[in-house]
C-alpha cells in the first residue's frame, strides 16, 4: 500500500479545507466554522474597500451599504458566507471529479470479479488515494466490495451500490441546507430593513405636517422624508440582488453535484457491476412442471 504523499489523489494534501489548517468535511460538505470565519473576513474586506468611495462620485454606492442599518451589514454577512461554502463546496466538488479518471478494476475483458480477488481491487484504490472514505466514488465501490468479500454473493453488490447511491443523493441535498436557509433570510433581512426605513418615514411624515408653519416649511421638511423613503427601498433591492446571486451560484453548483452524481453511478454500472457473474450456487433452481 502507497503512503499518503504517494497517492495520486491525497484527501490529506487537496482537500481546501484541509490545506487551510482544519479538519475537512466528508466528500463536498463544509465545516460552517471555516466559511463562516472566511465570510467575515469577506464583509471586512467589502466594506474597508468602501471607505475610499466616500470622497468619489461612487458616494452612493458606499451609501446604500454603510447608512441603511444593521441589517445591511447583516445582508452582506450572509452574503459572503453563502458565497464562501458554495466556493468551498466548489473546491471540494472538483477534487471528488478527479476520482473518475482513475479505472481501479482490471480492464481486461476476461477480469470476472469475485470474492476471491477483491483484494485485488482494494489494493488498487488504496494506491489511487489516501482514505477511499473520503471519496464518494470509492467508499461506494469499497462498500459493495466488503459484501462481495463477507458474503461471496455478486448478486447483492447492485443493490447495494443502489442502496448507496441514495444515501449520497440525500445526503448532497442536506448539505444545501444551510445555504438555502441564508437565501430565504437574506431577503427578509431586506424587507425588515424596509420596514423599519418606512416606519421611520412615516413618522418623520407625521411630524412635518404637526409643526410645518406654511406650504413651503411642508415642501422643504418632505425632501427629508422622501430621501428616508428612498433609503428604505435600497435595503430591500440589494437584499434581493444578493438572494438572486447566491441563489444562481447555488443551482449551477447543485446541478454540477448531481451531475457527478450521475457518473459515478455510471462508472460504477460500467467499471464494477459489468465485471460480475452470477455463481451457480446463486442462480435459482429451474421449477419442474408436475
Amino acid at each position: 500500500m502507497e503512503s499518503v504523499s504517494e497517492a495520486p489523489l491525497s484527501w490529506s494534501r487537496l482537500d481546501i479545507e484541509q490545506r487551510l489548517g482544519f479538519r475537512g468535511g466528508r466528500y463536498t460538505q463544509t465545516r460552517l466554522l471555516l466559511s463562516g470565519l472566511i465570510g467575515a473576513a469577506l464583509t471586512v474586506a467589502f466594506y474597508a474597500a468602501l471607505i475610499p468611495l466616500g470622497d468619489t462620485r461612487f458616494a452612493g454606492v458606499a451609501e446604500m451599504f454603510t447608512n441603511n442599518g444593521i441589517g445591511q451589514y447583516a445582508t452582506c454577512f450572509l452574503t459572503a458566507w453563502s458565497l464562501s461554502i458554495l466556493a468551498l463546496k466548489g473546491s471540494k466538488l472538483r477534487l471528488q471529479r478527479r476520482t473518475l479518471g482513475f479505472n481501479v478494476v482490471p480492464s481486461d475483458y476476461d477480469f470476472v470479479l469475485s470474492s476471491g480477488n477483491v483484494d485485488q481491487v482494494t489494493g488498487r484504490i488504496y494506491a489511487t488515494v489516501d482514505d477511499p472514505k473520503q471519496f464518494l466514488l470509492f467508499n461506494r465501490i469499497m462498500i459493495a466490495l466488503s459484501n462481495l468479500r463477507n458474503l461471496g454473493r455478486v448478486s447483492d453488490v447492485g443493490d447495494i451500490l443502489r442502496a448507496q447511491a441514495e444515501s449520497d443523493e440525500s445526503s448532497m441535498y442536506s448539505s444545501y441546507s444551510m445555504v438555502e436557509g441564508f437565501v430565504w433570510a437574506i431577503p427578509v433581512l431586506g424587507f425588515i430593513g424596509t420596514v423599519l426605513g418606512l416606519s421611520a418615514a412615516i413618522g418623520g411624515f407625521s411630524n412635518v405636517i404637526a409643526q410645518a408653519a406654511d406650504i413651503s416649511q411642508l415642501a422643504d421638511a418632505l425632501k427629508g422624508v422622501t430621501a428616508g423613503l428612498s433609503k428604505a427601498f435600497q435595503t430591500t433591492l440589494v437584499a434581493l440582488v444578493a438572494a438572486l446571486a447566491v441563489q444562481l451560484l447555488l443551482t449551477y453548483l447543485k446541478k454540477s453535484e448531481e451531475d457527478f452524481l450521475d457518473a459515478c453511478a455510471e462508472y460504477c454500472t460500467r467499471h464494477v457491476v459489468s465485471k460480475l457473474r452470477i455463481m451457480p450456487f446463486e442462480q435459482e433452481p429451474e421449477r419442474t412442471t408436475p
